[in-house]
């Protein structure tokens, strides 16, 4: 555990890795588990990005910034409503993780690592997301791994969701009381 920050202060968990990883699964189930909010980032693209990707056309820097400025808008009225929640964002590179988390002590990555080729099997399974297959290997390209000094929450994909999560609850040692929601 961190000592720096104790677990039980943190307020928000950003779950991150490349498209087809597990993101939304995983942060619904473990909001659900700690009685947290839960957000999805995909919902706060714009509408351009989610065209742009639905035509297989990745995303550049430019059109990620005001996403990630709105995840952060997130991330931030969570915080000052007093409450914890969870929230699902690729989050590939530092810069992208610097906007998320800045100087947000109480604000943790949660990375979920997989192989491409575990993550192409599960994309080739779903039929419900905006994010084509052929998008994955620029998903890789631009993914820079978290570094300890960013004290990610680093996970393998390659367990069932629901021990996936347990693993997660474990390595954060949120005392059971801090599992409450605080929403007013």
């Amino acid at each position: 555990m961190d000592t720096e920050t104790p677990t039980a202060d943190i307020t928000v968990l950003v779950v991150m890795g490349v498209s087809g990883c597990g993101k939304s699964t995983i942060a619904s189930m473990l909001a659900h588990r700690l009685h947290w909010i839960y957000e999805d980032g995909d919902w706060l693209h714009p509408q351009s990005n989610i065209e742009k990707m639905h035509h297989g056309e990745p995303l550049n820097d430019e059109d990620r910034w005001p996403w990630l400025h709105a995840i952060a808008d997130w991330i931030d009225a969570t915080r000052r409503a007093g409450n914890h929640g969870v929230i699902a964002c690729s989050a590939l590179k530092r810069a992208y993780r610097d906007i998320l988390i800045g100087d947000r002590r109480d604000v943790r990555i949660v990375y979920l690592k997989g192989d491409r080729d575990l993550i192409a099997r599960r994309i080739a399974t779903r039929s419900d997301h905006f994010m084509p297959a052929e998008l994955l290997d620029s998903q890789f390209k631009t993914l820079e791994e978290p570094k300890a000094d960013e004290r990610p929450i680093v996970v393998s994909i390659a367990p069932h969701p629901r021990e996936i999560v347990e693993t997660i609850v474990q390595k954060l040692d949120i005392d059971e009381d801090a599992k409450v929601d605080m929403t007013h």
